[in-house]
């Protein structure tokens, strides 16, 4: 049914009608369409409808819009579908031709341009960009991407907390200075190479090549559980438990503030995530109080654990409203930088279309930032924990 079709205009075509016509098609839609696709090429309408319904649709209420779209696409559509009209040139010219005689004489007629080899044929205003995919998401999440975590409710919370912990292998790596067998790396490993050679009458015939070792650089996240931060804290407390079980070597560091500095790398620690979760609400004391930020990082950088800042990415999560002195956190904010690789704010409000950084707190730390990231919602974790991210 779709022999020479160009799937990836075709999925975003569709997606567009789709929206248009009121279904909540995930920011990966086209993506996870075409793959589909790819897999298993539909025969028929029918076939085409449930791959297509499968693919895309991620709630029930949707369903009736999409009946409805779906129809008024390819009931209308017009395609030649006899396979000799498909098969030849002059017949694929003929059918774009009568998709665009259509698309002019009827402004609501249901193309979707699809009729094509390795070009678009339709219009160019009826195709849109789609967001780039967000990843393999739970199918009650994906349809919230670009919901504020404040709607959400526990239940949702629980399985976003799961999510954040497969993502979380793909957190920021760093080089080290081992270096670990590959068969495209850039060196030679000499020894590995001749002793390889003992089994080929001592020819190097084939050369064992080698990388630099990555390991996952660590973590430290600091994040506000004041009274203004109450509707994203249970959000970034998952966002935390994540940071703590991501494997490997450099365990991540995780603390909460409002009046006070409280670490909950231990309590987050263990293996049940709702045993985690209840024993760090309970740890926190201070919490949907006051705020002391710059007295929060100054505890911090003189603690311990101020140690674990060296070379690593440390996440501020705050909405910025301090009641300390800005030059208390200007200079914990100048010292955390000169330790820290990268330093990134969270700021939830900074996904407000006129938001901007005008308190006397946020001028005084954003000199000290690499980037100022909202966090707000799915779409915008996606941008932080991507490997093509501000701080990958």
């Amino acid at each position: 049914m779709l022999a020479g079709v160009d799937l990836a205009a075709f999925a975003v075509a569709l997606v567009a009608r789709l929206r248009d016509g009121g279904v909540v098609v995930p920011a990966d839609g086209p993506a996870v369409f075409v793959a589909a696709l790819a897999l298993t090429r539909p025969g028929g309408r029918t076939e085409l409808y449930w791959i297509t319904r499968l693919a895309l649709v991620n709630r029930a209420e949707d369903l009736a819009a999409f009946d409805a779209t779906f129809a008024a696409v390819f009931d209308d559509a017009v395609l030649a579908v006899d396979p000799v009209a498909r098969g030849s040139a002059s017949g694929r010219a003929d059918a774009a031709q009568r998709a665009d005689d259509a698309a002019s004489n009827d402004p609501d007629a249901a193309t979707v341009g699809w009729v094509t080899l390795s070009t678009t044929t339709g219009r160019p205003d009826q195709f849109e960009p789609t967001a780039p995919p967000i990843g393999l998401l739970p199918s009650r999440l994906a349809g919230r991407a670009d919901e504020p975590f404040a709607d959400f409710d526990p239940a949702d919370l629980r399985l976003l907390g799961s999510w954040l912990e497969h993502a979380a292998a793909n957190w920021p790596r760093r080089r080290t200075r081992r270096r670990e067998p590959h068969p495209h790396g850039t060196l030679v490993d000499l020894r590995a190479t001749m002793r390889a050679s003992r089994t080929t009458g001592w020819e190097p015939v084939r050369l064992t090549r080698t990388r630099p070792r990555r390991r996952p650089r660590r973590i430290v996240l600091v994040c506000d559980v004041s009274r203004s931060m109450q509707p994203y804290a249970a959000m970034y407390l998952h966002l935390m438990r994540a940071a703590v079980a991501r494997p490997g070597a450099d365990r991540a560091e995780v603390f909460a503030f409002a009046t006070t500095l409280t670490r909950l790398t231990a309590v987050l620690s263990h293996r049940s995530a709702d045993v985690a979760l209840a024993r760090a609400n309970a740890r926190v004391v201070d919490r949907y109080g006051g705020t002391h930020i710059g007295s929060s990082l100054t505890e911090l950088f003189a603690s311990p654990h101020g140690n674990a800042l060296r070379g690593a990415i440390v996440l501020i999560a705050s909405d910025g409203w301090d009641t300390d002195d800005p030059a208390v956190l200007a200079k914990a904010m100048n010292r955390i930088r000169g330790r820290a690789h990268r330093v990134v704010w969270l700021n939830p409000r900074a996904s407000e279309p006129a938001f901007e950084p005008r308190t006397r707190s946020m001028t005084a730390a954003l000199p000290f930032c690499d980037a100022l990231l909202p966090a707000h919602s799915l779409t915008a974790v996606r941008d932080l924990l991507g490997e093509a991210g501000p701080f990958g």
